[in-house]
């Protein structure tokens, strides 16, 4: 088992610990692998262990990867998420290549990737991007307005709504990681009570994937930890 391997494992391990402890299934919580900044040939190494999901933050370099993977007969089933920003000017390539896409904080950009995304694909997996914590730095639509953003996506044809997405502070201990994650948490519950049909909370990073999982995430968003330092 390679290096990278092993820190897969571990982190794989991490979780169904965690969930061993929660009276949680591991099998409801995905594993999103982070593979910005990382080379092609991690991500096949990864995916060879198993890894299905790939997180991209960089939208040209994950396009490069995803059409190099696409390519391959081996890396049919890889699945794709957009967890980095949007500009205008980029949803075609996201529209056009990507799965999920994790960051959506306003009206302007899902109505783009809707009207851009190709007939014959499946609809575009989206997460509303929430700035849970006020970070005043941070992109993600405010709470408050979650809701009404959630109505007008769900309306659009070839997405699929599917949750929320959060990215807290970094946080000195589990107790402060604990709360933005729990806040997120009860909006999403919050969201579905008012009838929106979601099954995703994505939330969670290497520093703190087990008070993401404490607090209901269902899926983390992992790099670091699998891929090592950037």
């Amino acid at each position: 088992m390679t290096s990278l391997q092993e820190s897969l494992h571990r982190v794989r391990q991490r979780i169904a610990q965690q969930c061993g402890v929660l009276g949680r299934d591991p099998q409801t919580v995905q594993l999103l692998a982070v593979s910005k900044t990382f080379a092609l040939s991690a991500v096949l190494e990864a995916h060879q262990a198993g890894q299905q999901q790939f997180g991209e933050n960089y939208i040209q370099e994950g396009v490069e990867k995803i059409v190099a993977c696409r390519a391959r007969s081996d890396c049919r089933d890889m699945v794709w998420h957009c967890i980095g920003p949007i500009q205008s000017n980029k949803t075609r390539l996201v529209a056009t290549h990507f799965d999920w896409v994790h960051t959506v904080d306003r009206l302007k950009i899902a109505q783009r990737l809707s009207e851009q995304r190709p007939p014959d694909m499946p609809p575009m997996q989206i997460c509303i991007q929430v700035n849970v914590d006020g970070g005043a730095n941070k992109a993600g639509v405010a709470p408050d307005d979650a809701l009404e953003l959630g109505r007008q996506v769900a309306a659009l044809p070839r997405l699929r709504l599917r949750g929320l997405m959060t990215i807290p502070e970094p946080a000195p201990d589990y107790a402060s990681a604990l709360a933005p994650h729990r806040a997120a948490k009860a909006l999403w519950d919050h969201m579905r009570a008012a009838g929106l049909e979601m099954d995703t909370l994505s939330m969670g990073m290497s520093a703190d994937l087990e008070a993401a999982l404490a607090a209901g995430s269902t899926m983390v968003r992992v790099g670091s930890a699998i891929f090592g330092s950037r």
